[in-house]
């Protein structure tokens, strides 16, 4: 049981909620920790409350039946999980899983509260519905680089998207994000690096050229 709504004030949206709607909040719902690591939940899992993530990161993917990963989002500080949303509203099993890559602090909001909230208070329904209507957008534009953009496309995209120019990934890892095979990853960087765009090392790659990784993001299908 939390005793106050101390951390509201990251989802300020929801501080226009009605003292009906914060005494359930803080009679029923509670923060929850884990470490780096932790599986939160698995594919075919019971949804047992709606998340509000107050600090950390965690990773939401999808298994083949090969053992093949595919990121499909991450859930960071000041955001919700779609996927949890769409299994509350569904009432349905989880088809993803997810694990915590940094420490998380999280409000889980149980099912039963959930459900009146939606229900009884229009400030917490738009929140949720809102949310969930731009992860949507957010996965639709994952399928859309799936299915229509080639995969040196979307690798330099990855590429440009981690910020900076020293990038810490495993082929492996990258393989995973993008959902192809470790194999493919590297012939696609060492394609790259041939043609001096950047360099390789152990777990390591040096972007050289931005603009030529650029226009290639952008050459598109």
């Amino acid at each position: 049981m939390m005793q106050s709504l101390s951390w509201i004030s990251l989802f300020p949206e929801l501080e226009a909620l009605d003292d009906t709607a914060k005494k359930l909040l803080t009679q029923y719902a509670r923060i929850v920790e884990a470490p780096i690591g932790t599986i939160g939940y698995r594919e075919g899992d019971h949804c047992g409350g709606y998340v509000l993530r107050l600090k950390g990161r965690s990773r939401v993917y999808k298994m083949s039946a090969s053992g093949r990963e595919i990121v499909l989002y991450r859930v960071g500080a000041g955001e919700t999980c779609v996927i949890t949303t769409t299994c509350l509203l569904g009432n349905s099993q989880y088809p993803a899983s997810t694990i915590v890559e940094e420490e998380i602090q999280d409000v889980i909001v149980p099912d039963t509260t959930f459900h009146k909230l939606m229900i009884d208070s229009p400030v917490f329904r738009q929140y949720v519905m809102q949310n969930y209507g731009a992860l949507i957008s957010d996965l639709i534009v994952l399928l859309d680089e799936v299915a229509f953009q080639t995969l040196d496309a979307r690798l330099a995209k990855w590429l440009l998207d981690m910020g900076n120019n020293t990038i810490q990934r495993t082929h492996q890892q990258i393989a995973d994000e993008l959902g192809t095979a470790r194999e493919v990853i590297s012939r696609q960087l060492k394609r790259l690096e041939q043609k001096g765009w950047l360099t390789m090392g152990r777990g390591v790659i040096e972007i050289q050229q931005r603009g030529e990784l650029l226009k290639l993001a952008n050459s598109g299908q």
